[in-house]
């Protein structure tokens, strides 16, 4: 019963907002999660550049490791963020690698806007889903939907029990 609640916690969405809200927030997942795909592909095209030019320089240790888990998370939580699927966990990914791009940004050039432009925006988008979800129109939604349901059914059919047993013990 409380890992049901934790998993409708996890997929749940704000069913409050009108269709054509919902349909924005739909694209903007969509567009944001496709945009940022081709980072990790550009990733591993070239690990040890990547490496070399931006891990190694702010000084995390197992450069390639982080290299891989920064392109990795790129391509499979960027799916997922356009899916809507496990949106929270995915997007929580993407923000953090984008935490780090500013932070290599700030370390390299400092506060120059320019440079720091692109990776505050994505990290802005991400934090967005982080705290939002994915919206109405996602897979995350119809899993919350079907778990709030199930355990609807099972409270009623706890209560039904209950309620069956009362009337035996009043005989």
């Amino acid at each position: 019963m409380k890992l049901n609640k934790i998993l409708a916690t996890v997929f749940n969405t704000d069913p409050s907002s009108s269709g054509l809200n919902q349909a924005a927030w739909l694209v903007f997942r969509v567009v944001v999660s496709t945009m940022i795909v081709h980072n990790g592909v550009d990733k591993l095209q070239d690990i040890q550049g990547f490496s070399t030019a931006y891990v190694e320089v702010i000084g995390l240790p197992f450069p390639i490791f982080f290299s891989y888990l920064a392109a990795l998370t790129e391509l499979t939580a960027s799916p997922l963020l356009a899916l809507g699927l496990l949106t929270r966990p995915a997007a929580l990914g993407l923000f953090s690698t984008m935490a780090v791009a500013i932070y290599h940004h700030i370390l390299v050039a400092g506060f120059s806007i320019p440079y720091l432009e692109l990776s505050a925006v994505y990290a802005s988008c991400f934090l967005f889903f982080v705290v939002n979800g994915p919206g109405k129109f996602s897979v995350d939604t119809l899993i919350s939907n079907a778990l709030t349901k199930r355990s609807i059914a099972a409270q009623l059919k706890q209560e039904e029990v209950l309620e069956k047993a009362y009337q035996a013990s009043k005989v």
